[in-house]
């Protein structure tokens, strides 16, 4: 069983690594981490890591899914586009701050997995997608609010077009052998404004559907 210690102890250091939104705070606090990783790493659930998943993918370093949604700036009149639902851990912390999230998964078996979750949860107000996510949701766009779990080469543009005037998209960008920033872009009337929120490491963004001949399933360790 996890102790609550270390959750309490994960959100204080969120609190130190630079987290100030209550309500983000709340959901993080609310979400069972442990319930989104393979049981050989339920002991390292509360840890601020990365932690593999399966299928070459991780779930993201609770300090980056905080700094990511807080920089996104939604409230719970909005929906959101989600690029890469992974474990779903960011995608249920996301549905407590937001009306609605839309995410895409690439790889089904995780998508499955997370949409069972989803259900015990009583996570509602999530759609789930498998596809391409750099080709985004055209079918519900526009989106005010744009979040991508993997790094983009450059802005992916065919997400980018997807946002509303005002829309957010938070996206890192680089490769994985150089640096990798976070970075904020606005859509205004006549272009895009970009900010850079900071360093990162996240997997690529990979187009197209995987080859499911080459899956075992099996988590990385």
């Amino acid at each position: 069983m996890i102790s609550a210690s270390k959750k309490v102890r994960l959100i204080l250091e969120l609190r130190q690594g630079g987290i100030f939104d209550t309500a983000l705070l709340a959901a993080m606090e609310k979400v069972p981490r442990d319930g989104f990783v393979p049981d050989a790493f339920r002991d390292r659930a509360y840890e601020d890591t990365a932690l593999p998943i399966g299928l070459g993918q991780t779930i993201s370093q609770p300090l980056v899914v905080a700094k990511m949604i807080e920089a996104l700036s939604v409230n719970d009149r909005v929906k959101v586009l989600e690029v890469g639902t992974g474990s779903g851990y960011q995608t249920v912390i996301l549905s407590h701050v937001c009306r609605r999230v839309y995410t895409i998964e690439r790889h089904r078996e995780l998508l499955r997995d997370a949409e069972a979750r989803f259900e015990d949860m009583g996570r509602h107000n999530i759609t789930t997608r498998a596809g391409d996510g750099s080709a985004g949701w055209p079918e519900q766009a526009p989106f005010t609010h744009v979040i991508v779990s993997a790094a983009a080469p450059d802005i992916p543009q065919m997400l980018a077009d997807q946002l509303a005037v005002g829309g957010i998209m938070i996206v890192p960008i680089g490769d994985e052998r150089r640096e990798q920033r976070i970075i904020k872009v606005v859509r205004t009337e006549t272009g895009f404004d970009v900010d850079d929120i900071g360093p990162v490491r996240f997997l690529p963004l990979v187009t197209g559907m995987p080859d499911v001949t080459k899956q075992d399933g099996r988590a990385e360790a």
